[in-house]
Parts: structure tokens; sequence; C-alpha cells
């Protein structure tokens, strides 16, 4: 396996994120178990190691640019599938504490293997984001719900409001266009109680565009929502 330790240092510093030796080795056993489980389960199409440091670790980092994470603070990775952004989150800053939600077992089982073998703390747990943010203990429990996904903002706003509490936010890490998406999903911000807050963008060094978007929860969510799955993919609010 290719070491890629002084190359994660370099482009992370290149955007004002200081990574440590000991931090990048951590990401260098993250990134040959990723790439070990791809073999045996879908995890990811990018298998090209410096294509996993700039598309997936640099990527997910790009999230503490975009917004401030209180010390200590609770985060949800919503449908984090092989760990992004919350992993690399939680190996920049330990003092997080980091929930992982995903629906398939599989991905769980990968990243409890992958929290084993680098001493880390996550809560997994193996549910559908609707089904979660459901249950009591999660609801209105997060300070940052966070969501690295493909679905359209308002679907996302639905599966990942619910569980934050008034005052934290819920960030989706999107590519390019977000601003106009964004723009288009106020009407389903206010009805969960949120509020837009921030859009910022950000080019990978390969040139691929991100964007970093910011909801502030200001109220509770109605307990009308989310509702069923299909229900929020037919009708997005």
């Amino acid at each position: 396996m290719i070491k890629m330790e002084q190359k994660l240092i370099e482009t992370a510093a290149a955007y004002d994120i200081l990574i440590s030796a000991e931090q990048a080795q951590a990401f260098q056993t993250y990134m040959e178990l990723l790439l070990e489980w791809n073999e045996k389960i879908n995890l990811t199409a990018i298998t090209e190691p410096e294509q996993v440091v700039e598309k997936h670790f640099l990527d997910s980092l790009l999230l503490i640019k975009a917004v401030e994470i209180p010390e200590g603070a609770r985060l949800i990775d919503v449908g984090t599938g092989a760990g992004f952004p919350g992993i690399p989150l939680l190996l920049y800053r330990p003092d997080i504490r980091l929930t992982l939600l995903d629906s398939l077992q599989k991905r769980l089982n990968f990243l409890k293997e992958v929290c084993d073998r680098l001493g880390l703390s996550a809560q997994l747990i193996h549910a559908r984001a609707e089904e979660g943010s459901r249950q009591p203990k999660l609801r209105d429990g997060f300070d940052l719900a966070c969501a690295r996904a493909v679905a359209p903002l308002p679907v996302l706003c639905e599966y990942c409001l619910p569980f934050v509490k008034k005052g934290g936010a819920f960030v989706a890490m999107k590519g390019p266009g977000a601003s106009e998406e964004l723009a288009a999903s106020q009407k389903a911000i206010s009805f969960l109680g949120a509020k837009a807050e921030s859009s910022q963008q950000f080019m990978l060094p390969d040139g691929s565009a991100r964007s970093i978007l910011v909801c502030r929860k200001i109220a509770s969510t109605s307990d009308k929502y989310p509702r069923h799955g299909s229900k929020i993919a037919k009708s997005p609010l």
C-alpha cells in the first residue's frame, strides 16, 4: 500500500488544516482498511490512494472550515457510509462525541473495525435516518448533524434537522450549484424549525467544486417530521 501520510499533511496544509504525523498515520490505517474491505463490500468507487486523500479525507475535513464545532460537541453523521465525514472529523478533533448512523449493517461492521483499530470512541447506530430521529435518545440531541449525500437538500433537511437541538446546526456537504439548491429549499428549512445560515464554496486540488451549506436550528421540529422515507422522496417539502 502506498504511504500517503506526507501527501495528506501537505494537501491539508494548503487549506490551513494542520495534520500531525500521528494523525496522518491514523488516516493511512483508515485508508488501508477502507481499500481492504472495499474488495468484500461496496464502500467507495474511489480506490486510488491519492484520490482517497483528496476526495474523502480532505473533502470531509473541509467541514471544519465552514462551521464552528464547539468543544465536546455531539455530532451525528447521517447515512455515514464508509465513515465520511465523521471518522476524519473525529481523527482531527478527538474531543467530538461522534455518532455514526447507517442503514446497512455491513458498513457499520467496517466502521467498528476502523474504530477498534484506531482506538476511536463512536456510537454506531443501525437505522434509517427517518427511524433514528424518532428515537427519544437521538431526537433534538445533537449540536451538529451532517450528511455527505447526493439527495436533494429538502430531503436531507427532513432527514437530518430532527436530530439537531435548538441552537445547533445541520451541515450539508454538496457539489456545485448548491447555492441555488439552498434558495429553493427555504420553505423546507423553515417548516423544520431552521434558517439558512451560510453557503461556502471550496475547490479540491483536482478542480472539483464543493459547497458546504449550514442550516441553523432556531425552533423544535414538528412531530410531523420526518415522514416515512417513501413520502419524503415522493413529495419533498
